[in-house]
């Protein structure tokens, strides 16, 4: 009798032993693992946004004469004077490349508050050679313009004399959105 009680208190303790470590596993041992491992998640990501903030402090001086010389590039934000400028440049380019440009069909798009975007659309016409050294002088420009599409034709049956449409954007930076750091 005494055996079978002593049995009885053994399996009791051990029963409820098993529940408490069954309880202390579902409700406190496994939340706290899985904050343990969503807190290294964190940490991981936090350092490597810091390396990356490093990096980034390192190259400031070079990112903000870069942002400096790429806002005074931009176009006017007043539109008759940015229309002229860009216009002006077209027949720059079309001189020195010995380009014909026949229309330009500029249109104003206001994509944000932070900036506008001068879309042109050139028909033009020459040589290859004319209109490669075209496409070149208005891509290396320092004007912030830039090339959205391009579309390239013969107008005779050798193909000396192409057609040229393109697509071609200017940005616009408004003087208080230039200015935020």
């Amino acid at each position: 009798m005494i055996a079978n009680n002593n049995r009885q208190q053994l399996l009791t303790i051990l029963t409820i032993s098993a529940a408490v470590l069954f309880v202390a596993d579902r409700f406190v041992f496994g939340p706290l693992k899985t904050a343990w491992i969503s807190r290294s998640d964190r940490i991981v990501e936090l350092r490597k946004k810091v390396g990356d903030a490093r990096i980034l402090e390192g190259r400031e001086a070079g990112l903000r004469l870069r942002w400096d010389q790429m806002r005074t590039n931009t176009l006017p934000d007043d539109p008759p004077k940015a229309e002229q400028l860009v216009l002006r440049a077209f027949d720059k380019w079309s001189s020195d490349s010995r380009v014909s440009i026949l229309s330009i069909n500029p249109q104003w798009k206001k994509e944000s508050d932070d900036y506008l975007t001068l879309q042109c659309r050139v028909e033009a016409s020459g040589s290859l050679g004319a209109i490669s050294r075209f496409i070149y002088d208005l891509e290396h420009d320092p004007m912030a313009v830039k090339i959205e599409s391009l579309e390239l034709s013969s107008r005779d049956n050798d193909g000396q004399q192409l057609a040229l449409g393109l697509q071609v954007s200017g940005l616009a930076i408004p003087a208080a959105a230039g200015s935020k750091k």
